[in-house]
């Protein structure tokens, strides 16, 4: 293969109680990216196409430096070119940075021969050399889930150990993305270095429930399992009408709702399409009550990864 073209869907991480370590994939919005062989060896962004501005410069775009470890590993007679067309808007908090890398990654291993191509857990780890631009910090929350698809559990990062988790097929999630932008660097300075031990026993009580009501499809423990106590608290005073937003989803029949990654998108979840269609409709009337643009909309956890298109 000579060319291909790749969608990298976007993501929600943290899942409530899940730091740093839970995330699933989103059946839309996603990056698209499209690389080609060339003659000359390297790597070359020759355009991104977003509404804001990027840096084709290789050290300083996410897709770039997840692909520089990656390259370097193999001894190959060609270089690539990559054309990368943003569908997750920056600062979103629904792993933009990430959809690049991880669409970034999947491409180059599609070119590769066979003897040449990386397993998907290699895929995320080069990925997370790509988070490093955009937060700071090699994390796979984000990226673990645009490549494998489907909810996934990082039980740590070096060496990394991800593990997939079964996604319960009524599950719905609503994503509210108020038109305001919080970079994950911003919003990872402002947390807190350290939580009482009370709140961490009940932080680790509630990722367990929350793995295990995965597991089971038990939807309410699900719901009951998504209140954090390590960032939460303080992230959601960045984001207008949070505590009304939350308030109100759950009141018309949302599992939970809670930060979308570093925010400012909140996500709600939802046992059926009729219930995230309800709590869609009283997230906008709640929204509606600020001078914010936003966008709304609904979407099944995909169990589908990156792909080619």
């Amino acid at each position: 293969m000579d060319k291909v073209k790749v969608f990298a869907p976007a993501t929600v991480a943290n899942v409530g109680s899940g730091f740093d370590i839970l995330g699933f994939a989103l059946e839309a919005p996603g990056d698209i990216v499209e690389m080609k062989k060339t003659q000359q060896k390297g790597i070359v962004i020759s355009e991104m196409i977003s509404e804001k501005s990027l840096s084709c410069v290789i050290e300083e775009n996410t897709a770039g430096m997840a692909l520089v470890n990656m390259y370097s590993s193999r001894d190959l007679s060609f270089g690539i070119e990559l054309k990368i067309t943003k569908g997750v808007n920056p600062g979103s908090g629904t792993g933009s940075s990430a959809a690049s890398a991880a669409g970034a990654v999947f491409a180059f291993n599609q070119l590769l021969d066979d003897v040449d191509k990386f397993s998907d857990k290699e895929l995320v780890d080069f990925a997370m050399d790509g988070e490093v631009v955009a937060s700071g910090a090699r994390h796979a929350d984000n990226v673990a889930p645009s490549v494998l698809g489907g909810f996934t559990l990082v039980r740590q990062n070096d060496p990394l150990d991800v593990i997939q988790i079964p996604t319960p097929s009524e599950l719905y999630v609503v994503v509210l993305h108020p038109e305001i932008e919080v970079k994950t660097s911003d919003s990872r300075a402002i947390l807190k270095k350290q939580i009482q031990l009370s709140d961490a026993v009940k932080q680790w009580g509630n990722v367990a429930g929350l793995v295990a009501g995965l597991f089971t499809d038990d939807y309410d423990l699900i719901g009951r399992s998504m209140e954090d106590f390590a960032v939460v608290p303080t992230r959601s005073l960045l984001i207008p009408m949070y505590d009304q937003l939350k308030e109100k989803a759950i009141e018309n029949g949302a599992l939970g709702l809670s930060i979308s990654g570093s925010g400012p998108s909140v996500f709600a979840l939802c046992k059926g399409l009729e219930s995230a269609e309800s709590v869609k409709k009283v997230l906008v009337e709640t929204i509606e009550q600020t001078n914010l643009l936003y966008n709304i909309h609904i979407s099944k956890v995909s169990t589908e990864g990156c792909k080619v298109i």
